[in-house]
């Protein structure tokens, strides 16, 4: 009995970890390049990040191979800045834009990155563990709506409900 629980624990962590059907995450994927503040541009909404706008992410290497996740966001709800840390690692080649990262112990979620600009990664497209998890990213807090629409409509035909995406404003730094 206990071999079997054990194997169904793996199998629900795995399971956050894994790639939703028919979504491939970039290759050629350079880490290095990832690194540095993203600003999210628009997402699906979650529980974790509702509420929030100005909302950031910042990715730093990690001495063990890993990057450190830093999520910052406005809580136009408590008036206040909120701030998760977390650790990611590749789930197979650092070549791969296939990552799992936790910010909560042991638990890990994806972190897929299925659209990237190979040129200047300058924006991302990135989903979860499944399609109810979407972001679009930018490394300006504005995004050409050509190349938003360009990124839902990718997104909408790989399944997911771009209707529901909810925009970011970035109209404040952290230290107003």
């Amino acid at each position: 009995m206990k071999h079997v629980v054990c194997i169904l624990i793996a199998a629900l962590l795995s399971g956050c970890t894994g790639i939703p059907e028919g979504i491939s995450p970039v290759s050629s994927f350079d880490a290095d390049r990832y690194l540095g503040k993203w600003y999210e541009i628009a997402r699906l909404d979650h529980s974790f990040e509702r509420g929030l706008e100005n909302v950031t992410a910042e990715y730093s290497s990690r001495d063990d191979g890993g990057i450190n996740v830093t999520n910052r966001g406005f809580s136009t709800n408590d008036q206040e800045w909120k701030e998760a840390n977390g650790k990611a690692y590749f789930v197979s080649t650092p070549d791969i834009g296939h990552l799992k990262v936790s910010f909560f112990g042991p638990f890990y979620g994806a972190y897929i990155v299925l659209e990237l600009d190979e040129k200047d990664y300058s924006y991302s497209l990135v989903t979860g563990p499944n399609r109810s998890y979407l972001w679009i990213l930018s490394r300006e807090p504005f995004m050409p709506e050509a190349t938003i629409n360009r990124l839902k409509a990718k997104a909408e035909s790989l399944g997911f409900d771009t209707n529901e995406l909810i925009f970011v404003s970035h109209d404040r730094t952290p230290d107003q």
